[in-house]
């Protein structure tokens, strides 16, 4: 990228609070915003009836929720973030199935509608959880997009399971930053963009109220979505309440201990497979160092980089999430080892 590009870390001794040089906008820039954000994918999420693809397994863990679309001789597995559920990819799943794929979109243990387990929450627990759902679907080798902490799962199970995962797609991944964020600043500073100031003591149904309540007011969405959408009031309001359904999960503390220092970063250069790495230029949560980092230790990725987009790329600019995703994942390639003429970075310019 050009010297004249986003930053790609804070600067200074706060880089180990709030790594990220991004900051939440006011909900007056969405009005600036280009007519890619925000503009739902085909197939509409609302026309899928989802209740006849919901599935569950019992794994050793416990039940685990999934919903399984699509048929093809490819199977792509979606993993979701730290708060979210399989509907953080409501975008997403009808447009990989609608391109001849199966597709799986599981609720982690802890999120959605799956209950804890009975192990521990870890990042290497969820990638054993990832591995033995596969296998108990009978899947065989795969495809996982994996966003935020499902970033951090995915990658962890292409280090641990490689025969498991044929390609690897990491949207705005947990993982580098986080490796060292293990502080008392740094941890309240990322509870707080998370939740607002929420504590595990404070009720979940709460929390649900407190977030349906969000969404009847503009200011309210910016103010509660800022550090996780670039542009939250862009966003359709049923599409909003699909992601806020699940808020106050049983998952997400002990998730949060998990994902801060756990450091796999030494690791990266196991990854055999080739990789598609996302990122939101203006992420406030994952810096952008953190996607080039990815693709400096992973041998076979490559970055697209979307302007004006936070934190979720696949909800806030899905036609172009979806149409690269597709490309990739009909492609199997990414450069082995780029020319050092050429970059392995690619910027999606939305000025």
């Amino acid at each position: 990228m050009s010297q004249s590009g986003p930053r790609h870390y804070r600067r200074g001794a706060l880089r180990f609070v709030w790594p990220s040089p991004a900051l939440p906008v006011t909900r007056w820039a969405a009005r600036h915003a280009d007519a890619d954000y925000g503009a739902g994918a085909l197939p509409d999420w609302r026309t899928v009836n989802w209740a006849m693809h919901t599935r569950q397994v019992t794994l050793d863990g416990g039940p685990v929720n999934f919903v399984d679309l699509g048929a093809g001789d490819q199977t792509v597995v979606f993993v979701h973030g730290l708060g979210g559920s399989w509907q953080n990819w409501l975008e997403n799943v009808a447009a990989v199935a609608a391109s001849g794929r199966r597709v799986i979109a599981f609720d982690l243990p802890g999120f959605g509608r799956s209950p804890m387990a009975r192990e521990p929450i870890s990042i290497t627990q969820y990638a054993r959880t990832l591995d033995e759902l596969c296998a108990q679907l009978d899947l065989g080798p795969v495809a996982v997009v994996g966003s935020s902490m499902g970033g951090f799962i995915a990658a962890e199970t292409a280090i641990r399971h490689p025969d498991r995962v044929e390609l690897l797609v990491l949207v705005d991944a947990a993982g580098i930053s986080s490796s060292t964020a293990r502080n008392r600043v740094s941890d309240r500073v990322g509870r707080f963009l998370l939740t607002g100031g929420a504590g595990p003591e404070d009720d979940p149904q709460h929390r649900r109220a407190q977030a349906r309540a969000m969404l009847r007011r503009p200011g309210y969405i910016q103010l509660a979505m800022g550090a996780i959408a670039r542009h939250p009031t862009r966003l359709a309001r049923d599409l909003l309440a699909e992601q806020v359904q699940f808020a106050g999960s049983p998952g997400f503390f002990p998730g949060l201990e998990a994902l801060i220092g756990y450091r796999f970063v030494d690791r990266l250069g196991d990854i055999g497979c080739p990789t598609l790495v996302i990122q939101g230029a203006d992420d406030v949560l994952v810096p952008l160092g953190d996607a080039h980092e990815f693709t400096r230790r992973i041998p076979r990725a490559t970055c697209l980089v979307l302007d004006d987009t936070g934190h979720v790329p696949m909800l806030e600019r899905p036609r172009t999430f979806n149409r690269a995703l597709i490309e990739f994942l009909d492609e199997r390639v990414a450069p082995d080892r780029p020319h050092p003429s050429t970059s392995p970075t690619i910027t999606q310019d939305r000025t």
